[in-house]
């Protein structure tokens, strides 16, 4: 494993470290499996609102003292929450990192969730969702997803709604963090420069006033089928996302689906974006994405372009379907795809920060990690009939579900079939 050593504390929490003595920096992250699929319809965007509830202050500092102590030590200090985790995090010099991590550790542990703080921070939440549907591609990539994982836990919105939101007392809110941020769904992540049994005997009682454990059902999941929307604003712009299922984190295919992804919507040289920007001149954004999570994934086309060009565009993403089904990938292609992707991870690896991201999410959501050997060993590996076996997944246009978000009604099932 290289420089990359999991501990699991006395307590019960494990701790992924990755030492890299050449830098001054490092980054210490907690995963908590907490995120939108373990909410209920009544608790819908709570993992969020904790999230935001952490800032606004614990037993001994408040929101702004929060603030102050990591910018004494010169720290960044954030947090993010997703569908299946919460991570809290800080980045700082490494002499520094156990004052920066003991700000989290606070936060996590002795959060006060006082009442009109949360009153507050309901309404920048409210805002937030605001702001979002105000950003009409930000709102046809949630839509999207909500349709492909419709009455599955992944279809359920990470901010909720503000209805749901009211619905969010004091006591749901620590009921909720009692019964989720537990030790066993806890990782500790930390990268960079900093000694590591000093790090992990500082971090052995910090956990002690969280529950050892908590019990995770199975959800019932419906059977994905197909579906269009068209949301209708007052904007200048159509924008447009077209997506399928894809893969899960720890399938096999998985970095052969990043690769296909890579070459049809992942860069300037890719097939989407020369057809559709710079020879039909459509959009000037467009682009694919391949996005995993522990269970499942989807793959996604963006689009945004004006409203009278709504079915060129979908002909031009058709067509890059249809070459795609016939004629597959060049070996010219798959070579300059491989590189790119080594080079983004590569350069992603020197980064403290996106080190600690990586390593954390991986054993938290898949419990296990990849060493960078491992990476590069498997990006390399994927072959020409891997891509032919992976199209499969995305070149039949009735597999996929359809978003527009533009100014008038439009039928983008019969432009797409």
């Amino acid at each position: 494993m290289g420089n990359i050593n999991i501990r699991k504390l006395d307590c019960g929490v494990r701790v992924i470290m990755e030492k890299i003595d050449h830098v001054k920096s490092a980054a210490f992250g907690v995963w908590v499996k907490a995120g939108a699929i373990y909410e209920t319809p009544e608790n819908a965007g709570v993992s969020h609102f904790i999230e935001h509830m952490m800032f606004k202050g614990t037993e001994k500092r408040n929101a702004r003292q929060i603030a102050e102590d990591i910018d004494r030590i010169g720290g960044q200090i954030n947090a993010f929450t997703g569908k299946e985790a919460t991570c809290y995090y800080v980045k700082t010099i490494g002499t520094n990192l156990e004052k920066g991590a003991e700000v989290i550790l606070d936060m996590l542990n002795k959060s006060v969730f006082d009442k009109h703080e949360m009153t507050k921070e309901r309404k920048v939440i409210c805002e937030e969702i605001k702001m979002i549907e105000d950003q009409p591609d930000d709102l046809a990539h949630d839509t999207v997803t909500e349709l492909l994982f419709k009455g599955n836990p992944l279809g359920k919105s990470i901010i909720g709604t503000p209805t749901s939101l009211g619905r969010i007392s004091r006591k749901v809110m620590v009921e909720y963090k009692e019964r989720e941020y537990t030790r066993d769904s806890i990782v500790v992540s930390v990268a960079g420069n900093f000694d590591e049994d000093a790090f992990c005997a500082y971090l052995e009682d910090k956990f002690e006033g969280l529950g050892m454990s908590k019990s995770v059902e199975t959800p019932e999941t419906v059977p994905y089928k197909p579906a269009f929307r068209t949301i209708v604003k007052d904007i200048q712009q159509s924008h447009i996302c077209l997506a399928t299922k894809g893969l899960a984190l720890d399938d096999e295919r998985y970095y052969s689906m990043a690769l296909l992804n890579n070459i049809m919507g992942g860069s300037m040289s890719s097939r989407l974006f020369q057809n559709i920007r710079e020879e039909k001149g459509l959009a000037y954004s467009v682009f694919s994405m391949a996005s995993s999570f522990s269970t499942d994934g989807y793959f996604n086309i963006y689009a945004g372009v004006s409203h009278d060009k709504i079915k060129d565009a979908m002909g031009g993403i058709l067509e890059e379907l249809d070459i795609l089904d016939r004629e597959g990938v060049s070996e010219d292609e798959l070579s300059m795809a491989k590189e790119q992707m080594k080079s983004n991870y590569i350069f992603g690896q020197e980064n403290v920060a996106s080190r600690m991201f990586a390593n954390g999410k991986n054993l938290a959501l898949l419990d296990r990690i990849f060493t960078p050997e491992e990476v590069i060993e498997s990006i390399d590996s994927v072959t020409m009939a891997d891509i032919d076996n992976i199209k499969k997944l995305i070149c039949d246009p009735a597999v996929y579900t359809g978003v527009a978000v533009t100014d008038k009604r439009v039928d983008m099932k019969k432009f797409w079939r």
